[in-house]
């Protein structure tokens, strides 16, 4: 009699498990669009690498428009519809470069919540992945992308990719106003110039993506390897007169005549953008120091020029990050 009674009983507890058992989520597979569709619809995307097959490539996301631009070389080569942190868990606004990739990732935080093809943007839980697209915010805080087009997308990055991430639209003239400019690793107040006119010590980060920040407030330029500064140098003649905002711009692999670098305009926040060449012929850099920092420009090398100092201090109230690096913890969304 008890085996009897132990029969339904069981089947009972079984059917609640799979009553209250959350569902698994269904990614978002995606829809190839034509080239010049205006109207996305959740899921949409348009890949075209052929038309610029090699060089650093630039991702830029608008949060307003839920819709990620992807450029190779100057040359825009995919866009995608997106979906990015729901309200409480915004998505950060910022400049950040790929730190980590796995083709399978399942999040630490969200036990048994899968992230396809992962790129992570910092160590506190921020990263790209296929999920789910909805056709709204409602991520944790990554930027969930068509399972298509992440793995797509997936393929021509590489650690150290520049990815910015906005919220107002992505126009030259329309970008997130600036916020903190240093991580956690880098805040507080660099060495002092020595009589040489720069600090140069390369031996504490020897290897990672590499990105120069100058200022025209303090007439300083910073460089970083992996989030950790490694030098800094006073720059002659360089004022805000000549720099009005911040602005973000990609290393390319080409060179003009002069053997001079390219360099892409990702992103620019304030009424003048620089032309880099005619800044260069305008302000005097320390030779020592500007040989030195050519050997680490590559392509896909960020350069922010900015009207703000060089201070851990230097907020605003949209909390906008440039190249955030922070403690080590997984993925989250």
């Amino acid at each position: 009699m008890r085996f009897k009674h132990t029969i339904p009983y069981t089947g009972l507890v079984f059917a609640l498990v799979l009553a209250f058992a959350p569902a698994a989520v269904a990614f978002t597979k995606g829809r190839v669009v034509a080239p010049f569709t205006s109207q996305f619809k959740p899921g949409d995307y348009i890949w075209r690498p052929e038309v610029s097959p090699a060089g650093p490539v630039v991702i830029i996301v608008s949060l307003p428009d839920q819709v990620m631009y992807v450029h190779r070389n100057g040359v825009r080569i995919g866009r995608s519809t997106v979906s990015t942190g729901k309200p409480g868990k915004r998505t950060p606004t910022g400049v950040f470069t790929v730190l980590q990739k796995k083709v399978s990732h399942e999040s630490n935080i969200y036990k048994g919540a899968k992230m396809p093809h992962m790129q992570r943007l910092t160590w506190s839980g921020i990263a790209m992945h296929a999920g789910q697209l909805p056709g709204y915010p409602a991520s944790a805080g990554c930027v969930r992308m068509p399972e298509d087009f992440a793995e797509k997308l997936y393929s021509v990055t590489s650690n150290g990719t520049t990815v910015i991430i906005a919220d107002n639209d992505s126009a030259p003239s329309h970008t997130t106003r600036p916020g903190a400019l240093f991580s956690r690793t880098t805040g507080g107040l660099p060495q002092p110039i020595p009589a040489t006119g720069f600090v140069w010590t390369p031996e504490k980060a020897t290897k990672g993506p590499v990105s120069i920040i100058v200022s025209a407030r303090d007439s300083t330029a910073h460089v970083y390897r992996n989030g950790v500064e490694i030098g800094h140098a006073f720059i002659g003649g360089l004022s805000t007169r000549l720099v009005s905002g911040t602005h973000v711009f990609s290393a390319l692999a080409t060179v003009d005549s002069e053997g001079r670098r390219d360099w892409l305009s990702s992103t620019s926040i304030g009424r003048r953008r620089p032309n880099i060449k005619d800044l260069a012929k305008r302000v005097t850099i320390p030779p020592a120091f500007l040989d030195d920092v050519r050997v680490l420009i590559m392509p896909g090398t960020t350069l922010i020029v900015t009207d703000q100092p060089v201070s851990g201090r230097t907020h605003s109230a949209r909390g906008f990050n440039i190249l955030t690096a922070e403690g080590a913890t997984s993925a989250s969304d």
